[in-house]
């Protein structure tokens, strides 16, 4: 049978309309009959059918997927937390092309242990020495260098080369204090296996608290025995580790087992970092990439079952930048499946708040690096995508305001951003030109007005493409003005206003409700700030332009033979009240549509001032 779309989606529609509205798991096949994707729902009718109506508008994913779906079988199930564990079951069991395929583009990392008679602590990528011994795997390469440095740091280890059967030269790391030289031969085999001990059991247990006082105890006890060589060395030792936990505190965290979860996205690709902290240090660092425009919450609801299917350490607490839908539901699955109750929150302050701030931003700048821009761009416009409820990421921006002296003079600007830049060779310029006097809403309804003409008339390069956001410098008054336009051109893209406080600084995001306050977001407040500061500049350098013109055009107007054609004229050409002056009375007359009379009055008038 070789139906059309209309003809597909219609039989699908009826086919989901069927359906009960009990939970269960749908899925999708393709011509060939291939699972591309599977998915769970507490009512299988409500969910399904969205599917397939009409006038649904999906994100660019869905869109895709539905357009293969040539049929959908589907599994009732007795509650929502039965249909989670079958749905995550057949995903393992197929992969299908439309689900959450967890990818990431790193290779495993290991922190070895040589077997070496003086045995060292280095990195490694892989466990094919049969004699080293190893710690991990790890998914960060920074993670395992980072900690090799400090235990080496801490404990005094040599990272060089070097054999040490017999005495040599000490290296430069040995004189500033990093290294205890057990080449100079002044160092047992087994004082230097305790240091080496002590660093792995450092490595596997991280700063806390008892290793100090156990330190500290040793040297009162080194100390009391006189022997002050080894109670310096105990000394050092605990400096170093204090000190290094003074300078780590971001990467230390009260509660000791969690893992911190942000994504960030920008078009069709999402960037998903975890954050792993055991033992209430950071140890290891996970990157995802993942093709396709999601909220949050629907990146989530798939993400972190993905996620979780095969992991074996799972934390007692997870953490995570949006407050999804799912929470209880996850958490109960995680609970049951590891045998140990897991809370999944979203922290809204102190330190909690400041790790997920801190994975945010690490998912920021990865994603930046893979798109070429930079790290606070990408954060400030995946946020918000989330702070407007936008379906995807807004790549393209405009941004309008109107500027006029009572009423005078009365235009208006348009700039454009793209990719959280701006892109100059786009802006525009508009002379409001329907009426007379001071009106911003009409000012703001009449440059919108032109602006989708121009777009509809599919001429101009600058109006060719819509945004995926509309900003209007105002508040509720000015989106409603365009609304109205933007319903007569059958134009869907979202609009906001940007208001300014008493000080004429950027407050909030205006809606037709209530406004959006920004201040508290750091990101998207400079973003709109920009944006505001702009499309001011832009609006207002026009602004004074005209009227500088109108002033030119009233002194010029006063010299005989000069009229409103011959005046169009000089302006085009000369710009400037002052290049006229300048002009000689030949240049004057050189200029088309400038009489010789009138040059020789022009020059005239002004020679003789």
């Amino acid at each position: 049978m070789n139906e059309d779309t209309s003809a597909r989606l219609k039989r699908l529609k009826a086919k989901a309309n069927a359906l009960p509205k009990t939970p269960g798991v749908y899925i999708m096949r393709d011509k060939s009959g291939e699972i591309i994707y599977v998915g769970k729902a507490k009512a299988l009718k409500a969910r399904v059918t969205q599917y397939f109506g009409s006038g649904n508008q999906h994100t660019e994913k869905v869109s895709r997927m539905v357009s293969n779906v040539e049929d959908f079988d589907f599994v009732l199930c007795d509650s929502e937390f039965e249909a989670l564990i079958l749905e995550n079951s057949l995903i393992k069991q197929n992969q299908p092309k439309y689900n959450i395929l967890l990818k990431d583009d790193k290779g495993y990392h290991y922190i070895r242990i040589t077997g070496d008679r003086w045995r060292k602590i280095t990195t490694s990528k892989d466990t094919s020495d049969r004699r080293s011994s190893y710690i991990g795997p790890y998914y960060s390469s920074l993670v395992v260098k980072d900690t090799v440095d400090e235990a080496n740091k801490i404990f005094r280890l040599p990272d060089c080369g070097r054999s040490f059967d017999k005495p040599s030269k000490p290296c430069l790391n040995f004189h500033i204090g990093r290294c205890s030289a057990p080449c100079k031969g002044k160092m047992t085999l087994a004082d230097y296996n305790e240091s080496v001990d002590e660093a792995i059991s450092f490595i596997k247990g991280g700063l806390d608290t008892n290793t100090v006082k156990d330190l500290e105890k040793r040297m009162r006890e080194a100390s009391d025995n006189l022997n002050f060589e080894y109670a310096a060395k105990l000394r050092d030792r605990i400096n170093a580790i204090k000190k290094l936990s003074e300078k780590q505190k971001v990467v230390m965290c009260a509660y000791p087992s969690q893992d911190a979860f942000a994504v960030v996205s920008s078009g069709d690709l999402c960037c998903a970092v975890v954050l792993i902290f055991r033992n209430s240090r950071l140890t290891d660092k996970r990157v995802f990439f993942v093709d396709g425009e999601y909220s949050k919450d629907e990146f989530y609801g798939e993400f972190l079952y993905r996620y979780y299917s095969d992991e074996q350490d799972l934390p007692r607490r997870i953490l995570l930048d949006f407050d999804i839908t799912e929470r209880e539901l996850i958490g109960s699955w995680l609970t049951e499946n590891s045998g140990k109750k897991i809370e999944i929150l979203c922290p809204e302050r102190g330190e909690q708040k400041a790790i997920v701030d801190m994975c945010s931003q690490n998912a920021a700048e990865n994603l930046a690096l893979r798109l070429n821009r930079t790290g606070s761009q990408t954060a400030a416009l995946s946020m918000l995508k989330e702070l407007l409820n936008l379906k995807g990421t807004p790549e393209i921006i405009e941004a309008y305001d109107i500027s006029n002296t009572a009423g005078g003079e009365n235009v208006a600007g348009m700039v454009v951003f793209k990719g959280g830049k701006p892109d100059k060779k786009h802006y525009k310029h508009f002379k409001i030109k329907g009426f007379a006097g001071q009106d911003d809403y009409r000012s703001m309804a009449e440059v919108l007005e032109r602006r989708f003409i121009e777009y509809e008339k599919g001429t101009d390069e600058g109006f060719s493409v819509l945004p995926d956001l509309i900003l209007l410098d105002g508040a509720a008054g000015q989106i409603s003005a365009v609304i109205p336009v933007m319903e007569a051109h059958n134009i869907s893209v979202p609009v906001f206003g940007m208001v300014k406080d008493s000080k004429h600084k950027t407050r909030a995001i205006a809606t037709t409700g209530e406004d959006i306050e920004i201040k508290a977001n750091r990101a998207v407040f400079s973003f709109i700030t920009s944006i505001q500061d702009e499309v001011h500049r832009f609006s207002v350098s026009y602004h004074r332009k005209k009227r500088s013109q109108k002033m030119l055009g009233s002194s010029l107007l006063e010299i005989p033979g000069v009229g409103e054609k011959t005046l169009k004229a000089l302006i085009k050409h000369f710009k400037t009240v002052s290049a006229i002056k300048s002009a000689t009375e030949e240049e004057l007359s050189s200029v088309k549509g400038v009489s010789k009379a009138a040059a020789r009055s022009i020059y005239g008038y002004f020679d003789d001032k």
